[in-house]
């Protein structure tokens, strides 16, 4: 076996479903937490919502995750904000705070000087952002700048899977209704201040 073929079956290896993974399962628990969106299934593990009164929509993906005995699925989600094209950029946003949420940094990963001294200010100091930030339990949450406008990816600490082999059980940590509002208030506020820039 020569080393790229042995390197390919490696990465073929690491990428492919935990054993037990079903495709969707997560996501029609995660359906009914947000049952007042429409769901509209896209392929296996992949899902769009969006308001029944024609509001903005976004899209779901299962992501699992193996571990030892067990594996867990994660749901990103991810909106599209239309805009002008621009120089890329990437972003990253997180709580601050040891023990108490303080308030939220952002970070320039990736952009230009003038994208930072414009966009860092406006995401840490906007009142509306914050003001549905600060609840929101995620672990990340980040915005890329591409050609067609801003994606947003944020990954929630609930709407997930947890999935043991030995014992056997599956647990599902659902998304709270306040959760979901923080999230929905994240996602309009983002794509107001984004859809300027």
């Amino acid at each position: 076996m020569s080393p790229t073929s042995w390197r390919q079956s490696l990465c073929d290896f690491w990428r492919r479903p935990p054993t037990g993974y079903r495709p969707g399962v997560t996501l029609n628990h995660l359906r009914r937490d947000l049952a007042a969106l429409d769901c509209t299934p896209l392929e296996p593990g992949l899902a769009g919502f969006a308001w029944a009164d024609g509001g903005f929509g976004f899209e779901v993906r299962e992501r699992p995750q193996a571990q030892f005995l067990m594996h867990l699925v994660l749901c990103e989600f991810r909106l599209r904000v239309p805009g002008t094209a621009g120089p890329a950029a990437r972003i990253e946003l997180r709580h601050t705070g040891a023990i108490r949420r303080q308030g939220v940094a952002a970070q320039m990963k990736q952009g230009t000087p003038e994208q930072a001294a414009e966009l860092l200010p406006l995401l840490q100091g906007d009142p509306r952002l914050l003001a549905a930030l600060l609840p929101l339990d995620f672990q990340r949450l980040s915005l890329q700048r591409d050609d067609q406008g801003w994606l947003v990816c944020l990954e929630h600490f609930g709407a997930s899977e947890v999935v043991n082999r030995l014992p056997g059980f599956r647990r599902y940590i659902r998304l709270s209704a306040g959760q979901r509002d923080a999230l929905l208030m994240t996602f309009a506020r983002l794509r107001e201040l984004l859809g300027a820039h």
